[in-house]
């Protein structure tokens, strides 16, 4: 289960929305345990690919986020990505660029700018996509 902070699902909304008509992409960073994979910040990250249907996240920019989470004692739990007019499922692309097996993969469609839809995936070594639940949780 992925959990992510109800104000930090809106700014991820939000930016997606903002990059238009351009996919928007971006890092999780957060802390694990029993329940979960808690999203304590969303890094947004520029889309080197400048593209609807492509991306490809900044180096320098990934690895400031890397930075910023080992210094905040997180690891990174994943990586999102908006699907600008298609469904929130990972593409065969976005499959074939999963490397990672202990990530989570979210997709944020906006076929419907008006109601955005997130999905959670993890992929396996084998390249099985298994969707992943996902929950806003709020900050006191």
């Amino acid at each position: 289960m992925v959990f992510i902070g109800e104000k930090d699902y809106e700014r991820l909304v939000k930016y997606c929305l903002l990059c238009l008509p351009k996919e928007a992409c971006g890092l999780l960073g957060g802390i694990q345990d029993r329940q979960g994979k808690w999203v304590k910040r969303v890094y947004f990250l520029t889309n080197m690919d400048n593209s609807a249907e492509h991306f490809s996240m900044d180096p320098k920019e990934q690895f400031a986020a890397i930075k910023d989470m080992r210094a905040n004692g997180w690891k990174l739990l994943g990586n999102f990505h908006s699907h600008p007019a298609s469904p929130p499922v990972l593409s065969e692309e976005d499959i074939r660029l999963a490397y990672d097996v202990s990530i989570s993969y979210l997709v944020l469609s906006l076929a419907d700018p008006g109601n955005p839809v997130l999905n959670a995936f993890q992929v396996d070594r084998e390249r099985n996509v298994l969707e992943e639940a996902w929950k806003k949780y709020v900050l006191y």
